[in-house]
């Protein structure tokens, strides 16, 4: 089964102790930095991973894991006996095909369909 990580969802209380964080301690790159309604929403990443970010996002939005794979259907036929459904494979209106899980912990784990 071939399953890449894409993207890890953390909250945070203080994006600029967060972004000095994963930048400046850890020397993630940002990628994004978006604000809004009074909250911000930061994405940063290795320099050399371009395909694996973490977003920070405001504290009380759910985390979770987002993962990829070139067969979602084969992925969710594996998981579905295993872990908690939460979403079926569909596409989505923002264009990707996914689905979602719950793991043991409660974390939502996302799954997309490379295209």
């Amino acid at each position: 089964m071939d399953i890449r990580i894409r993207a890890g969802f953390l909250p945070h209380h203080d994006p600029e102790a967060s972004l000095a964080f994963y930048r400046d301690v850890l020397g993630f790159e940002v990628r994004g930095d978006v604000g809004r309604d009074g909250t911000r929403r930061i994405t940063v990443g290795p320099a050399d991973q371009p395909g694996t970010a973490v977003v920070l996002h405001p504290a009380g939005d759910d985390p979770a894991l987002l993962l990829t794979t070139p067969d979602l259907d084969a992925v969710f036929e594996r998981l579905q006996a295993r872990a908690e459904v939460i979403q079926e494979p569909i596409e989505q209106p923002y264009g990707v095909r996914d689905c979602a899980f719950l793991d043991p912990a409660g974390n939502t784990i996302r799954v997309q369909e490379l295209r």
